[in-house]
């Protein structure tokens, strides 16, 4: 391959014709959001998403916030962001939003800027190998060449929309780019002189083509529709025996809740809810709906009456080990599972049968193929079960839970002791209006919203970051999201702490933060690790942070609440920032102590 080094007569408007014709073209394939963090050699692809006006770009000085900033942006669309950073180490800070936008299947497009080719290894500043920097966690990876003059502008608007499409199908996910650029980065020329961006919709042949692989074109699975015979077999495997839908979390299009409730119906078999499958809190039929599995599944007596003879799956693989346990103990049962292309969520490798496709043709093909229902009684026994365990679940709200829980709340101080995560969440869910978004962080957050959430007919639109479960980036992520309208983080206190950063990038932005705040990693008491002598100093780890003064760093309202009354005051006060278009924080805070011997009571009432 030949390689001019030498500049052109104007390198620079070279650089920003070039940047300008990629950033037109990703507009044209229906890129609208883009996230940049400043630097120099990004330069003129930066300025060209500066005046493009189809898309909005948002400024991060920390890399890794950027990055899951545009992964929570991406997430709430269901749309590529694209992420832009200069050379370096910087695009190195994306590493773990890449990991689970690889991981959670949520499509990014990242753009690195690079040094040109003749600087690599030759000791030049800021200069380091990025095109095999994010491994085998990008769907694709595309390395240019630095731009010169007569650059094929054709080539590279058909560039920008494949890059949307393998972003987004088979596989959503990360795409790389790495764009190298010589000096000089900008044209010679006054600055009023230099070509403008491209208004929409671009010249053919590049409209058509753009407007043949775009971000509006694709669905999660699009390709690959279900294979008939597989799904007869299914459906006589599902037909007339007793079965229960597992769904989990999943970039789900609208229409699959319905299907999926359609085809349990025509079962009549239960279909468990996990927290992060949009089925909890949703306009929609739920007498086939439970949200309480969690809980009835440690009733060691019900499990054995109510053994099933198939179980199928489809989304993520459930967040709880009590539904995990459950699923590995149904060794005897059929066990289906409804998988993206390429994709064998199944880790207790139980699985009979793996159907991969679109969730929603498989579900709407299963509909029509199944003949007859279980036997009514068989449904009928988890309805049963769920009302004991909703009915239970309604007595947390009661002023005198704690005691209800167990006698030693009578000799906890004060109204502290009627103050956990078992009435914190119901409560704060029973507040929330309509339409709002609730990001929830990992460790005991995500599982306290699995026992304790229930459900209802309010719509609420759940997240997670469960590709890769980590408890760093979450506050940026939750404001990537926020930027879409009003969201709650509902995060523990060394989540909120990992991921400080990201409380800048709440300002000006609808994002209600509630930090339980438990005096360190909770989670870890009820693991092994809680009987070791150094348990305290390896594993809890508490923050000892100072929330208020993290709030007043970034001009945020914080509210700090430790009983019931006191967080429902706190509450009605965030709501009211988020009204105004504002963040604030609520710090929550917990006994760990006290939270503990609660959560053990709660579950030895359902043994």
């Amino acid at each position: 391959m030949s390689l001019s080094t030498t500049p052109t007569a104007d390198q620079g408007l070279v650089n920003l014709r070039f940047a300008q014709t990629l950033v037109d073209a990703l507009a044209a394939a229906g890129v609208s959001d883009a996230v940049i963090s400043p630097g120099s050699r990004s330069t003129p692809l930066a300025l060209a998403f500066l005046r493009q006006p189809a898309i909005r770009s948002t400024i991060a000085v920390d890399e890794r916030c950027a990055a899951f900033f545009a992964l929570g942006r991406a997430k709430a669309s269901g749309r590529p962001v694209a992420l832009l950073c200069t050379s370096g180490s910087a695009p190195a800070n994306w590493y773990p939003a890449v990991i689970e936008a690889a991981q959670g299947g949520t499509p990014l497009l990242l753009l690195s800027a690079d040094r040109p080719a003749e600087l690599h290894g030759w000791g030049a500043n800021q200069t380091i190998d990025q095109l095999r920097l994010f491994g085998s966690h990008v769907r694709a990876s595309h390395a240019l060449e630095a731009p010169q003059a007569g650059f094929a502008s054709g080539w590279l608007q058909r560039l920008a929309a494949r890059v949307v499409a393998e972003s987004l199908a088979p596989q959503p996910g990360p795409v790389h780019l790495n764009l190298p650029f010589r000096e000089p980065l900008l044209p010679a020329a006054d600055p009023r002189e230099w070509p403008q961006a491209t208004e929409l919709p671009l010249p053919s042949p590049a409209a058509a083509f753009s407007e043949a692989f775009s971000a509006d074109t694709y669905a999660p699975g699009w390709t690959c529709l279900p294979d008939p015979a597989a799904i007869a077999a299914t459906a006589a495997t599902l037909s007339g025996r007793r079965g229960v839908i597992v769904c989990g979390g999943g970039a789900f299009p609208p229409a699959f809740a319905e299907a999926l409730l359609a085809l349990a119906a025509a079962l009549d078999c239960p279909l468990f809810a996990e927290p992060l499958s949009g089925l909890r809190f949703a306009a929609l039929e739920r007498s086939q709906l439970c949200v309480r599995q969690e809980s009835f599944l440690r009733d060691s007596s019900f499990v054995a009456r109510a053994r099933p003879d198939w179980v199928m799956r489809c989304g993520d693989f459930p967040v709880t080990r009590q539904l995990q346990q459950w699923l590995s103990g149904c060794a005897t049962a059929e066990q289906i599972v409804i998988a993206p292309p390429g994709r064998w969520n199944d880790p207790q490798h139980v699985a009979t049968r793996v159907l991969h496709g679109d969730a929603l043709h498989i579900i709407a093909a299963l509909t029509q193929a199944v003949n007859a229902p279980a036997a009514a009684a068989w449904r009928q026994s988890f309805v049963r079960a769920e009302a004991a365990a909703e009915a239970l679940a309604a007595k947390l709200a009661a002023p005198d839970s704690a005691a209800a829980l167990t006698d030693e709340a009578d000799r906890l101080p004060g109204s502290d002791a009627d103050f956990w995560e078992g009435v914190l969440i119901p409560a704060l869910l029973a507040r929330l209006p309509a339409g709002f978004r609730v990001f929830c962080g990992a460790s005991m957050a995500i599982r306290d919203l699995d026992s304790f959430s229930g459900g209802g007919s309010k719509p609420l639109a759940f997240f997670a970051n469960r590709g890769a479960s980590g408890i760093d980036g979450n506050l940026s992520t939750a404001a990537g999201i926020a930027a879409a309208g009003p969201t709650l983080a509902l995060v523990g206190d060394l989540t909120c702490t990992h991921d400080i950063g990201g409380l800048a990038l709440a300002r000006g932005r609808p994002l209600l933060v509630v930090v339980i705040n438990n005096g360190g990693g909770g989670i870890f008491e009820y693991l092994p690790a809680a009987a070791l002598p150094e348990f305290a100093r390896g594993w809890l780890t508490p923050a000892d942070a100072d929330f208020a003064h993290m709030a007043a760093t970034w001009g945020i309202g914080y509210q700090r609440a430790a009983t019931r009354s006191a967080f429902a005051a706190a509450l009605e006060l965030g709501l009211a920032a988020i009204e105004r278009g504002d963040p604030c924080l609520i710090e929550a805070v917990i006994d760990r102590e006290h939270s503990v011997a609660r959560h053990r009571a709660w579950w030895e009432q359902h043994q």
